[in-house]
């Protein structure tokens, strides 16, 4: 379990006579958690009035600077939802955010305090006078099958998190608590197979870390063309209309230029090919530069 606290003045620096401390809390799926769930995608989460001028146009500000720019109307959400329970007291909660919402929320509040990032998760924002403890925002469940049957039950995919695969026990599926009853009782087949779905601790959750495999290359430079290329075993060429096409993305963000120089710790995505993490990167001799890339299975 893991949770950060943001510090910031209400309302997003507007002037006050009175300032308060609010918070940001980002629990992952494992975590241990205590409070009932409001979306940032509804109007019972951001409400119907609109907001004070000034904090719409620091809002404004902040989203002009978001990278990816699909992801400019999830963000602008989670910013309007921040500044709301702030000044209201109240605690607000996210459904499950995709890694580049997640991403993209995460370094447009850091505008605001300093906070570190974190992958998948919920994010609660809140007053510090009724978000005293870890909110009740995540539950597990253990069911016989996977995505494709909890969707058929129509469940949207925000309400779930990830789905951890057990072999042949099933899988175990990280869910908003309030839809546990529903899947429990209506989740009992799975095409003409019968299945058994429980709620079952978060303690219980038996994640094992996703199997690597390490290889180094060596480049003439740190461009994403060339290290993708190496890493996923294609051409340059073909991972050059990849990248032009949108189908790659470095730390979740779509990038579209094959001359981006990559660093250690970046994460590159390809649709339809998988993940890798580039590792450590050292010059050779010759000018070149070895890199380590860590290839997920």
């Amino acid at each position: 379990m893991w949770a950060l606290r943001l510090s910031a003045i209400a309302g997003f620096g507007t002037r006050r006579t009175v300032h308060s401390t609010q918070y940001l809390r980002c629990i992952n799926q494992t975590a241990f958690t205590t409070s009932p769930l409001i979306a940032p995608f509804t109007s019972s989460a951001l409400d119907i009035c609109p907001l004070p001028q000034a904090v719409k146009r620091k809002v404004d500000i902040i989203l002009n600077g978001v990278g990816d720019k699909d992801t400019v109307e999830d963000v602008k959400r989670v910013l309007e939802m921040a500044n709301r329970a702030s000044l209201r007291r109240v605690t607000l909660h996210t459904d499950f955010l995709t890694p580049p919402v997640l991403k993209e929320s995460m370094l447009a509040l850091e505008k605001i305090a300093d906070i570190k990032m974190a992958e998948r998760c919920r994010l609660s924002v809140g007053h510090p006078d009724v978000l005293t403890s870890d909110p009740d925002i995540v539950a597990a469940l253990s069911h016989g099958d996977f995505l494709g049957a909890i969707l058929g039950t129509g469940i949207v995919r925000d309400k779930l998190g990830d789905i951890i695969l057990q072999g042949e026990n099933g899988a175990q599926v990280l869910v908003v608590p309030e839809l546990v009853d529903i899947l429990v009782s209506s989740l009992d087949k799975v095409r003409n197979v019968s299945i058994t779905c429980k709620k079952i601790p978060l303690l219980a959750l038996e994640y094992q870390p996703p199997r690597t495999k390490s290889l180094k290359t060596v480049e003439a430079s740190q461009r994403l063309d060339a290290i993708a290329s190496a890493g996923f075993k294609i051409s340059r060429s073909k991972m050059a209309d990849l990248i032009s096409n949108g189908d790659v993305r470095v730390n979740w963000c779509t990038v579209t230029k094959s001359n981006t120089t990559l660093k250690p710790g970046d994460l590159i995505s390809v649709s339809g090919k998988g993940r890798l993490k580039v590792g450590e990167i050292n010059s050779t001799r010759k000018g070149k530069f070895a890199v380590e890339l860590i290839r997920f299975l």
